[in-house]
């Protein structure tokens, strides 16, 4: 393989990550990276195991002199949220990614980069294949469906598991030690819509440009939600159309960048009110958005065409559910530097699938506020008559007064780079809440290199920043005898 990144160290740690990028693994299709793992352990003559979920277990004995420290969990995800520029032909179930290097910064062109997790997943690989690192016995994990719900780390049997300690490694910035975070949940409002023919005039609307992001991490910087936003233009020009279609995003965990509709008028009069109306909208949100959203467009078109319409009952109910729901920051702890504490994003809308559905992605650190927030859904739901359906539930990660893992990270960057680490708790979800609630008295952190725009196109990986988080994750290692 003609390896792009050069200049880093250790080479192989690169070339790892290469070669995860060049295997398709979005959420739901992980088997060619589960088995090339599978492969990578047999190699080696390292134990390896892998469950009915594609999960894998890569572990290895301790080096001489470790033989009785504690044993390490070092863990990630394999699977990576797949997002696209519009207009950009990829096909994540089987093209590899085209990695574009420049300035010391990763990233992958048009497309997400995957750097969440791919990074803990060549970390690993990179810890495993290498016989001159000191370590204690080593558990290496690598879970599957963790964008959509940690399903691969709630369905592990632990009980293979020995380790007292966990290093997860799924936290995106350089310097900060993660030890607490929210728990969530995927909430969906559901309706079996009725459809008809119609012929008329198809005004067809498009929002694109906006930054979208995490909607763990970045829902608390006041991006713009693409259905939303559709949401609110659609019931200002609705009146007297049918609603053809209505899609915007595509994973409840990020905040959407793009949505599109289409209504339908039978009488053009109407029609040309409406794109009158969009003139006049487009002009004021540009004025509003742009200062913080500097690349958002409203487009929208006029033809004349024959559809399949949703009902005037079902359109109706469908648009003022979103423009009702909530969305964005519920709580935030001002005791706490004002961190986020409950939240959800509303990720996706469509009317084109069967049923028509609504999805969200609610998020709290503390149950109480995660049940109201459900209850407001419920209400939400029930009256425009939607059916309801939860899953993907995973637990909070409650912070630990004493962490033997936490002080040997803050040793070892204080030695290495002569600064403080960061210790925080977030809002977004972690598979250290799963792990440690069914492991009794285990001893976790998060923690990893600088990644930035994850869950969007704008991904990037600043290599740099790799190359030391891997100098840290072996000093420490080394320093657990």
């Amino acid at each position: 393989m003609d390896y792009k990144i050069k200049g880093y160290k250790p080479e192989k740690l690169f070339n790892f990550f290469e070669d995860i990028c060049a295997i398709p693994h979005g959420s739901g299709n992980e088997k060619a990276l589960s088995d090339f793992l599978v492969e990578f352990a047999k190699k080696r003559n390292l134990e390896v195991y892998q469950d009915s979920s594609l999960n894998v277990v890569i572990k290895k004995d301790a080096s001489a002199g470790y033989e009785n420290a504690p044993t390490v969990m070092l863990q990630g995800h394999i699977d990576m949220v797949c997002e696209k520029l519009a207009g950009v032909e990829h096909d994540f179930e089987k093209d590899g990614l085209d990695l574009i290097v420049e300035n010391g910064v990763l990233r992958a062109n048009g497309t997400t980069l995957g750097a969440d997790n791919g990074v803990a997943v060549a970390l690993m690989m990179t810890v495993l294949d290498d016989d001159t690192i000191k370590h204690p016995a080593l558990e290496c994990v690598f879970t599957t469906e963790e964008e959509i719900g940690l399903n691969g780390a709630n369905t592990l049997d632990k009980s293979m598991l020995n380790a007292k300690i966990m290093i997860n490694m799924d936290s995106e910035e350089e310097g900060v030690g993660t030890v607490s975070c929210a728990g969530g949940m995927r909430y969906s409002m559901l309706k079996n819509a009725k459809r008809e023919q119609n012929t008329g005039y198809v005004l067809s609307l498009s929002v694109r440009g906006l930054l979208g992001g995490h909607s763990g991490m970045d829902i608390d910087k006041e991006r713009v939600n693409a259905i939303k936003l559709m949401g609110r233009i659609v019931n200002n020009i609705q009146s007297n159309s049918k609603l053809v279609s209505f899609a915007g995003g595509t994973k409840d965990n990020a905040i959407p960048r793009e949505c599109d509709a289409k209504l339908l008028f039978t009488d053009k009069t109407e029609a040309e009110k409406a794109m009158d109306c969009l003139k006049v909208i487009s002009y004021e949100l540009n004025a509003e958005i742009h200062p913080t959203e500097p690349n958002f467009a409203l487009d929208f078109e006029l033809s004349n065409d024959t559809q399949t319409v949703n009902t005037l009952c079902d359109a109706k109910s469908f648009i003022n559910a979103i423009c009702l729901a909530p969305n964005g920051v519920r709580r935030k702890n001002p005791n706490q530097g004002n961190f986020v504490v409950t939240s959800l994003n509303l990720g996706i809308a469509d009317t084109e699938c069967e049923p028509m559905r609504i999805v969200f992605a609610p998020r709290s650190s503390i149950n109480s506020l995660q049940d109201d927030t459900v209850q407001m859904l419920d209400i939400l739901s029930d009256t425009f008559g939607f059916e309801t359906q939860i899953a993907g539930k995973y637990p909070g990660w409650a912070f630990s007064e004493v962490s033997p893992i936490r002080d040997a990270f803050q040793k070892s960057y204080k030695k290495l780079f002569n600064k403080e680490m960061k210790i925080e708790a977030i809002h977004a979800g972690l598979e250290c809440g799963l792990f440690c609630d069914a492991m009794k008295d285990l001893d976790a952190i998060a923690v990893g290199p600088t990644l930035c725009d994850v869950h969007t196109p704008d991904e990037h990986l600043l290599l740099d920043s790799f190359e030391r988080f891997y100098t840290l994750l072996t000093d420490v290692l080394s320093s657990l005898s």
